[in-house]
């Protein structure tokens, strides 16, 4: 709709059925000038609009996947660190529990039930804030997803898989070690 009250109009919006979509500009800009020849002529499509308003989100979500996997790949590291650290503690013990004749399943199982159970604790503590910060994000968007709890059941998932990963590569390392070695230089 065109009106002469040009000062309470700053956007007009034109359903275009075309298939010359530059002749329909054109058309379009010529009556724009022929009415409003004091204002300056500019369009865009409301799709690219549209994209322009989650081009936003897109960068967040692209800083957020970057940030997260440098938090895994640290974690992961301390992780190491710290089951290197045990292992070494533990040296002893592994010694005489492969003498006395634990398999390496064992061992593993021995170094893997301390952290399987941190990283548990660890997710029960991250779970509800997790629930409570993405519900407050969803709520700024129109159309929004519930969260269920097959989201956080994945997160559970491969923060176990990653632990275990990490925790078993070392488990093993110790487990398949010659025991008199270790007990020799106790």
């Amino acid at each position: 709709m065109l009106a002469q009250w040009n000062k309470y109009y700053s956007r007009t919006s034109i359903k275009v059925r075309s298939s010359d979509i530059a002749k329909t500009q054109a058309t379009i800009q010529s009556v724009w000038n022929q009415f409003f020849p004091e204002y300056a002529y500019t369009s865009s499509f409301m799709e690219d609009d549209i994209a322009h308003f989650y081009q936003q989100e897109n960068q967040l979500s692209l800083l957020y996947k970057i940030f997260a996997a440098l938090a895994i790949l640290i974690s992961a590291l301390g992780l190491f660190g710290l089951v290197s650290f045990m292992a070494v503690q533990k040296t002893k013990e592994v010694g005489i529990r492969k003498v006395l004749g634990a398999s390496v399943g064992n061992i593993v199982l021995l170094f893997s039930k301390e952290f399987t159970l941190l990283v548990g604790v660890a997710c029960l503590i991250a779970i509800p804030i997790g629930y409570y910060m993405m519900n407050s994000w969803l709520q700024d968007f129109v159309y929004k997803i519930n969260i269920g709890p097959g989201v956080f059941a994945i997160a559970i998932i491969l923060s176990l898989v990653i632990a275990w990963i990490t925790v078993g590569y070392k488990a093993i390392k110790a487990a398949v070690a010659n025991p008199v070695k270790s007990l020799r230089t106790e």
